[in-house]
């Protein structure tokens, strides 16, 4: 047991845990992720999980796969983060200034989910593990890192610190740049974030975005392109790699991420 661990929050609380495409097109995603990130995708055949997917490298449980379950509900990547009490949490988040849109609810005897939307709008979902506890798989088609792109980020930052306990720290990017933020927990960096672009158009929400580990960020660009994907960001070096960021051919916003190889 480490010394951030206590006999009350578990090691994977209040870090990213899970994360899952909720999509107009289940068959058409299982298939782009299975070409561009080498998924191997299994439906759950219990019609209680509604067509739900798990994506899985080499026997290693990164992804989840749904269909919608709404039709008006944006094809898109929810992020989830752990905890051994959602509705505690939901109550956090509401005191905290966020939304609680889906309250706690049981998802077979696989765990207990809530999904959330924070002061600037953005998305954000809690898992209370059971049978599942999450994902398991690292580097290349599994999940690498996750960002928050928000309207008034600093205020949104304490929506984080407030719910998670998160502390956030910012690294100046340059000449009129914003800075980028870091957000650890338990002394551990879990997840990044910045101040939404001012050439964003308005109408787009705050939002999360998921990154997934690629051996060659150029070679799965071109091979998210060429399956119908969509550039937004074109390989792009940065300290610790290269990235860039994709639409899947539903419309779901995602990122690639190369992690330079350690020295």
């Amino acid at each position: 047991m480490s010394h951030h661990e206590t006999a009350t929050q578990p090691a994977w609380a209040d870090k990213p845990i899970w994360t899952d495409l909720s999509t107009s097109d289940p068959e058409a995603a299982r298939a782009f992720y299975s070409r561009v990130l080498g998924w191997h995708v299994e439906v759950n055949p219990d019609p209680m999980y509604g067509g739900y997917g798990l994506a899985t490298v080499d026997g290693k449980t990164v992804a989840g796969i749904g269909p919608k379950q709404m039709a008006e509900a944006p094809t898109a990547w929810s992020l989830y983060i752990g905890t051994p009490d959602v509705d505690a949490l939901s109550a956090k988040v509401q005191a905290a200034g966020g939304n609680v849109i889906v309250p706690g609810m049981e998802v077979g005897d696989q765990g207990k989910m809530a999904v959330y939307q924070d002061p600037a709008g953005a998305f954000i979902c809690a898992w209370q593990p059971m049978a599942m506890s999450g994902f398991n798989g690292s580097g290349a088609g599994a999940y690498t890192w996750a960002e928050l792109n928000a309207r008034g980020f600093d205020n949104d930052a304490r929506f984080y610190d407030a719910v998670f306990g998160w502390t956030e720290r910012a690294t100046s990017m340059g000449e009129g740049q914003p800075p980028y933020h870091q957000f650890a927990a338990g002394g551990e960096d879990v997840a990044g974030g910045m101040e939404m672009s001012p050439m964003v158009p308005p109408m787009v929400p705050s939002y999360w975005m998921v990154y997934f580990g690629v051996a060659d960020v150029d070679a799965s660009f071109k091979a998210a392109v060429d399956a119908g994907g969509t550039e937004m960001v074109s390989p792009t070096p940065f300290p610790g790699g290269r990235f860039a960021i994709i639409t899947d051919p539903q419309g779901a916003v995602l990122g690639l991420l190369q992690a330079m190889a350690a020295a």
